[in-house]
């Protein structure tokens, strides 16, 4: 089932988010879990071709040593099982915007409660839960959340107080009101501009590397043509982005 929800960013501007629905979200799963699934194969053969490649090696004897270089053989093997199927997820999560390869595939991203993006923290808890989920029932639980959550949430979301969304599903709904303590600084450029507009440039030109090109060009434009008319210069050679940051930086 596919929801949306208005999410109000630190930029006192509100979003849409379109919510990745359950069978989109499978989608992207399964695509990772064979990405998974021929990285673990792959390896196999290649230990199985260089296995076949020593068919005259000595037998090895039982000894204490063996057995206690055995022990460790397995236990990285399990280990190395383990990262790559549940460090994988946090892996790409982390580095890569709340994407991993099947989520970038079916165009998802996980993003935490607020529109803002996902941390090293956030990604480890939900795919620690991911453990349990997939434990019980090969992610059952995880379908049965998502559909009752009216967040889409399963419980690794839960959790770790995220969201799954679609790309290029973020829609800017409104301007909200802004509130700013600041008090007006003495510099020439932006002389004109109030408080709260000062904050709206700072808090754009802080979150501008979170949003997408076209919600950022849209939310730079309605920004720009509102303070353009009060600073020192017209500054028509700059873009709407560049001059946001342009004034931040001078009211540095």
């Amino acid at each position: 089932m596919e929801r949306s929800v208005d999410i109000s960013t630190g930029e006192s501007v509100a979003f849409s988010y379109e919510l990745a629905g359950l069978g989109s979200r499978f989608i992207a799963v399964a695509l990772d879990f064979t990405i998974q699934i021929s990285v673990a194969l792959a390896v196999f053969l290649i230990f199985a071709w260089i296995a076949y490649g020593l068919p005259n090696a000595p037998p090895v004897k039982l000894t204490t040593a063996t057995k206690v270089a055995t022990a460790i053989l397995e236990g990285i093997i399990v280990f190395a099982a383990f990262l790559l199927f549940f460090g994988y997820f946090i892996f790409f999560e982390w580095l890569f915007e709340g994407r991993t390869p099947g989520k970038r595939l079916t165009g998802l991203r996980v993003v935490r409660d607020g529109g803002f993006p996902l941390d090293f923290t956030s990604a480890v808890v939900r795919n620690v839960v991911r453990i349990l989920e997939f434990g019980i029932g090969f992610y059952a639980i995880s379908a049965v959340a998502t559909v009752l959550s009216p967040m889409n949430r399963r419980l690794g979301d839960m959790a770790a107080g995220t969201l799954v969304v679609r790309e290029g599903k973020l829609e800017r709904s409104a301007v909200l009101p802004v509130y700013a303590s600041e008090e007006r600084r003495d510099d020439s450029l932006a002389r004109d501009l109030s408080p709260a507009e000062r904050e709206l440039v700072r808090r754009y030109v802080e979150r501008r590397e979170t949003l997408k090109a076209g919600p950022r060009d849209a939310l730079a434009k309605r920004i720009a043509d509102g303070i353009r008319p009060r600073l020192a210069a017209t500054f028509a050679h700059l873009s709407d982005d560049d001059l946001l940051v342009h004034v931040e930086e001078a009211l540095r």
